[in-house]
C-alpha cells in the first residue's frame, strides 16, 4: 500500500494534539531537524514517521517537506531534473556558507566530476589501501588496550577515518586531523546555525593551501592532481579555482564526517548485545552483512535536500517550484514497505535494502572506503578485544541535525 497525504489526514495517530501530546510537537506538519526531541527519540522519530507520514512538514526558517518512505525517497533522488541539488542540500542555509561541489550541482556538471573522480574511489583501488588501515586500527588500539576502558569516539571512531582518508586518499598530514574534524562538526552541528560558516571557513582555507601547494609539487598520479587538472564543462569553460577547492572539501568532509557514526553505533551494539558479538566471532563471514545492517539502522545521514524546480505531487502532496524537499534517508531505510521487520537489527537478514550511502547520481562516492573502514574495525577490534562493555553508569551521547553523531562511547573490558 501507498499512502498519501491524505490517509495520513485521516489517520488519528497523526492528529495534530496526538502529536503534540507524545512527541512535544506536531512533528508531521511542524518537524525539526534540529529540535533536541529528535535527537533524544530519534529511532521511535524516524519509525513513526515512515509508518505514519509519507510526506511530512517543517516550518522552520523558511520551511520544507520532508519524503520519508523507500519507493518515494528513491524517486525523488532520481529524478535530478525536478528535485535540483544546485541550491543545497541544507534546509535554511546559513548565508555565507559556501556549496559543496560535487555534491551541490546536477548533471551534466556533477557528471563531469564524477568520471574524473569515480575512479579513485573504486573497489580496486580502495582494496590496496586495506593493510594500512588494519595497521591503522592496530595503532590505535595499542594505545589503549592495556587500559581496559577507552572513550572511543576520541580515541578510535574520530580518529580512524580521517587517518584512512588522509593517508591513503589525499595526503595531508593527520597532525591537522583534529583541526579540520572540529571545523566541520562546528560548520555542521553548531548553534546558533549563523556560527556555521566560520568555522567550515577554516576547512576552506586549509585545504585552498594545500591544493595550492600540490599544484607547485611534482605529480602523484592521486585524486588531488585529478582535482588540479579539472573539467570541462558543457559549455565549453573550465572549472575555475574555487570549485576545485570546494571538490576537496566535499570529499574530506564525507571522509571524516560519516562513517564514525556508523562505526561508533556498531561497536556500541555489540557492546550491549554479547551474543551477536560471539556470533561474528565465531563465524567472520558475517560480518559483511552486518555492517550493511549496520549502516541500515545507524544513519550517519538523516536527510539531504533538493529544491523543485517546478510544480509536482509526490504521495498526494502538492510541492511548488522552488519548495526545499529533504530526502530522509535514515526513515527510508526502515520503511515495513520494503522489508521484514525493518526495526529489528538481524545480522543475517538476507536483503537489506538501504538509502545510507544515499541513490540515485548523488550516491555517496566513498562508500566502498567506508565499507572497508567498517570491516577493518569490527574484525581487528573483536580479535582484539574480543569482549567489552559500555562502562556502567554511562550512555552515548548524541546530537543530530541533517546528520548524526556520537560525541561520547565509554568502554571496558577485562586487562
Amino acid at each position: 500500500m501507498n499512502e498519501t497525504r491524505a490517509d495520513m489526514e485521516a489517520d488519528p495517530e497523526v492528529a495534530p494534539e496526538v502529536l503534540k501530546a507524545r512527541f512535544g510537537r506536531d512533528i508531521a506538519r511542524d518537524f525539526d531537524l534540529d529540535d533536541p526531541m529528535f535527537n533524544d527519540r530519534f529511532d521511535e522519530v524516524l519509525t513513526f514517521m515512515v509508518n505514519k507520514c509519507p510526506i511530512s512538514y517543517s516550518k522552520a526558517g523558511t520551511g520544507y517537506h520532508l519524503v520519508n518512505t523507500n519507493e518515494q525517497v528513491r524517486r525523488v533522488a532520481q529524478d535530478w531534473r525536478t528535485f535540483s541539488s544546485a541550491k543545497g542540500y541544507m534546509p535554511n542555509r546559513p548565508e555565507g556558507l559556501p556549496y559543496l561541489m560535487p555534491e551541490e550541482s546536477d548533471p551534466p556538471m556533477h557528471t563531469n566530476w564524477r568520471h574524473k573522480l569515480n575512479p579513485h574511489m573504486s573497489p580496486k583501488v580502495i582494496a590496496t589501501y586495506e593493510d594500512v588501515i588494519r595497521k591503522d586500527c592496530n595503532v590505535l588500539i595499542d594505545t589503549f588496550i592495556e587500559k581496559g576502558e577507552c572513550e572511543f569516539i576520541s580515541e578510535f571512531g574520530a580518529l580512524l577515518p580521517g587517518w584512512a582518508f588522509f593517508k591513503n586518499v589525499l595526503g595531508v598530514p593527520i597532525d591537522d586531523l583534529a583541526m579540520l574534524v572540529e571545523g566541520v562538526e562546528q560548520g555542521t552541528f553548531a548553534l546558533p546555525a549563523e556560527e556555521r560558516p566560520a568555522h567550515m571557513a577554516r576547512v576552506f582555507t586549509y585545504l585552498d593551501t594545500h591544493l595550492r601547494w600540490r599544484a607547485t609539487q611534482p605529480k602523484r598520479g592521486d585524486v588531488i592532481d585529478t582535482i588540479l587538472e579539472g573539467v570541462i564543462y558543457d559549455d565549453g569553460t573550465e572549472a575555475p579555482w574555487d570549485h576545485k577547492v570546494s571538490i576537496l572539501v566535499d570529499l574530506t568532509f564525507g571522509g571524516i564526517a560519516t562513517t564514525t557514526f556508523v562505526m561508533s553505533s556498531a561497536i556500541h551494539y555489540l557492546a550491549m548485545h554479547p551474543e551477536v558479538r560471539q556470533q561474528l566471532i565465531d563465524d567472520p563471514s558475517l560480518i559483511e552483512n552486518a555492517i550493511e545492517e549496520f549502516s541500515r539502522v545507524f544513519p550517519p545521514v538523516i536527510a539531504l535536500g533538493r529544491t523543485c524546480t517546478r510544480d509536482v505531487e509526490v504521495a498526494g502532496t502538492e510541492m511548488k517550484e522552488g519548495d526545499f524537499v529533504m530526502l530522509t534517508w535514515g526513515a527510508a531505510s526502515r520503511d515495513p514497505r520494503a522489508m521484514e521487520e525493518p526495526e529489528k537489527i538481524d545480522i543475517k537478514r538476507e536483503t537489506i535494502l538501504h538509502s545510507t550511502f544515499g541513490v540515485g547520481p548523488h550516491r555517496c562516492i566513498g562508500s566502498n572506503l567506508a565499507r572497508l573502514e567498517l570491516t577493518a574495525t569490527i574484525e581487528e577490534w573483536l580479535r582484539r578485544i574480543p569482549e567489552f562493555s559500555v562502562r556502567e553508569g554511562t550512555a552515548p551521547v548524541y546530537v543530530t541535525g541533517f546528520l548524526r553523531s556520537m560525541r561520547e562511547l565509554q568502554l571496558v573490558w577485562p586487562k
